[in-house]
């Protein structure tokens, strides 16, 4: 199975905390908000062998009304200036990939980030503070398998301390990351990451 080294993700990533925010986010948007459950019991182990690599092309979330379709997910890698890539104000409704680490159904941290609002008004994860633990996550691949994750916590931290090895060290288990921003507008941004962690739990092959 294909797994990226801790380390060159952690260099790679090391200012992410900044994910899922653009431009001045509108006053009128309510702040997001989820409760911490970073304790929480990882689902039930079943065993799910991890999957060969092969990228996203749909996301659906159903709790938080997030179906990306077929073919719309994003590639993100990193900016000139050595921090990842976020979804730009005009594909705030889409959701993109980090392809620097895995992809979803591999062995290690697979990562999506998306935007709660833009100056525009609200984004694709505007409801990302209905998602709770045990909410499935399905990844569509581009070989037609799917990945069906779990989610395990949700945790949300200052950008100031973003948890960069919790979210992109290497893990024993394929697992996924969906990342967004959170908090009261201050100065017209959001001061805070939101971060989904899902383990997956199911697989469907074409």
């Amino acid at each position: 199975m294909n797994r990226r080294p801790a380390a060159a993700l952690l260099a790679l990533a090391a200012t992410v905390a900044l994910a899922g925010c653009g431009a001045t986010a509108p006053k009128a948007t309510p702040a997001a908000t989820v409760a911490p459950t970073s304790a929480a019991p990882a689902p039930a182990a079943k065993n799910v062998a991890p999957l060969s690599r092969s990228e996203p092309v749909r996301v659906q979330v159903p709790s938080a009304g997030v179906d990306t379709g077929t073919g719309k997910v994003l590639k993100l890698g990193l900016a000139k200036d050595g921090t990842v890539e976020v979804p730009s104000v005009a594909d705030a409704d889409r959701i993109g990939w980090y392809t620097k680490g895995v992809t979803p159904g591999e062995t290690g941290p697979a990562v999506l980030i998306g935007h709660f609002d833009t100056a525009n008004g609200p984004a694709v994860l505007k409801d990302v503070a209905k998602v709770k633990v045990g909410d499935p996550i399905t990844v569509t691949r581009a070989d037609g398998s799917r990945a069906v994750f779990t989610v395990r916590a949700l945790e949300q931290v200052d950008k100031k301390t973003f948890p960069t090895q919790k979210v992109y060290g290497n893990t024993a288990r394929p697992e996924l990351r969906l990342i967004t921003c959170g908090g009261a507008l201050v100065d017209g941004h959001r001061p805070d990451n939101i971060i989904v962690y899902a383990d997956l739990t199911a697989t469907h092959t074409a």
